[in-house]
């Protein structure tokens, strides 16, 4: 079975992801798909294991196996678990539906460190451009900022709400290179700031539940087995 058929065929989520989710987007912004495909069990069965990801088939669409995902998803990964929060669902089947209804089973005190170490590897990157062309990349700028807004959200009330509302503005204006950086800056001090003190005080357990999304998988993968005999 090639890449592409597991993502034809075997799709159990998809969602648009980028500007378009985050409400952002602009007459120019491109349209970024990501899903989810459960891989049938009898291809575990092979020497030759099938994809834990697949870029394509269309232009801008990213999916994963469902197991690589939910190992994703538990720790953390920022974008995994925007994915998963996407108000823009294209595609969902029976075990997508549960997958969605695992989303707090992925939630946990982890997202302090895996979105701030994500945040800081973005700020390098601007601060390095700042020092090469006096500058940054304003466009990057507004994803830093709505990535700490994002994690400061989620940490004070133990839910991910990817759309930015009313920081639409505010936010296209520093994408625009409306907003001087040394403003720009200070922005992301306090939201620093503020998500340490959200994590001091945040509703999410300490860790995400393993055992429900391993209960999860099992039943899938088990499902797959039933319905699709191995071929000899």
């Amino acid at each position: 079975m090639q890449p592409e058929d597991l993502v034809r065929d075997h799709t159990v989520y998809s969602c648009v992801m980028g500007s378009r989710a985050f409400g952002l987007a602009t007459e120019a912004s491109d349209t970024d798909r990501r899903g989810v495909f459960l891989a049938p069990t009898a291809l575990f069965w092979r020497f030759e294991k099938p994809p834990t990801h697949v870029e394509g088939p269309d232009e801008e669409r990213f999916s994963w196996e469902l197991e690589r995902f939910c190992e994703l998803a538990l720790r953390g990964n920022p974008n995994i678990l925007e994915c998963l929060h996407s108000p823009l669902v294209e595609r969902v089947d029976d075990t997508g539906r549960e997958l969605l209804s695992l989303r707090g089973a992925f939630l946990s005190r982890r997202v302090y460190g895996t979105f701030t170490r994500y945040a800081l590897g973005q700020r390098r990157k601007l601060d390095a451009d700042v020092r090469t062309t006096g500058a940054p990349r304003w466009k990057h700028a507004m994803h830093l900022l709505r990535l700490l807004i994002s994690c400061r959200d989620l940490l004070r009330t133990g839910e991910l709400r990817i759309d930015v509302g009313d920081a639409r503005e505010p936010l296209l204006a520093v994408k625009r290179g409306e907003v001087p950086w040394a403003e720009v800056e200070a922005r992301m001090a306090r939201l620093g700031a503020e998500t340490d003190a959200a994590l001091r005080h945040t509703p999410l357990p300490p860790e995400p539940d393993h055992a429900r999304v391993a209960d999860f998988l099992f039943r899938v993968r088990r499902a797959s087995a039933l319905a699709s005999p191995p071929r000899r």
